[in-house]
């Protein structure tokens, strides 16, 4: 694992002209690392695209469903079988099914996650550890660096207007960082 030092820039000139000051200040080629950082939940990591198998928001969402369409369902029978007298049997039917039916909705949509990726990962609200957010969209330079080399790294990035500065571990080698995951926390400088 290397230590890796990246910054974030909006602009594709701004990122060329870091990279032409960093090779300028000693950094070989294959240490450094460039690419375009697509927005969160568009990089197309499974076959249907985005980024999740399903909803992080809604990880838990489809046993609420099944606990609200069961109450739904009895109490829509209930109410259902106070108007068998009038309309037949089929009341209970058609109550037990609106009551499945609206039972399962409430019960999805209240079980919904509020908590960021960024939360879960941390284990605290990301408002408790400001320096720890996602990535924002733009273009990734990316920087192997030693104890020596890092605040040289830094103050590069930062001269040619890095918008978000992390420090990380990685496989950064031969001009590629292998192991970027565009799911990770970043930990801002």
């Amino acid at each position: 694992m290397h230590d890796i030092i990246a910054g974030r820039f909006e602009l594709q000139d701004r990122a060329d002209e870091a990279l032409a000051a960093l090779r300028q200040a000693g950094f070989a080629a294959d240490a450094l690392a460039a690419f375009y950082l697509n927005p969160h939940g568009q990089h197309d990591l499974y076959p249907i695209g985005g980024d999740d198998e399903s909803s992080a928001g809604a990880r838990h969402a489809g046993g609420g469903a099944a606990r609200g369409g069961a109450i739904g369902a009895t109490v829509g029978a209930i109410a259902g079988a106070a108007t068998a007298p009038i309309i037949g049997p089929v009341g209970v039917a058609i109550g037990a099914g609106v009551g499945a039916y609206t039972g399962s909705l409430v019960g999805a949509v209240s079980s919904t996650d509020e908590e960021s990726d960024v939360d879960e990962q941390t284990g605290q609200p990301s408002t408790q550890q400001p320096e720890v957010t996602e990535r924002e969209p733009g273009v990734l330079v990316a920087v192997r660096v030693d104890g020596d080399t890092r605040e040289s790294a830094v103050a590069v990035l930062r001269r040619y207007g890095a918008l978000d500065l992390e420090h990380t571990t990685g496989d950064l080698r031969d001009g590629h960082w292998y192991d970027f995951d565009p799911h990770a926390v970043v930990r801002r400088i």
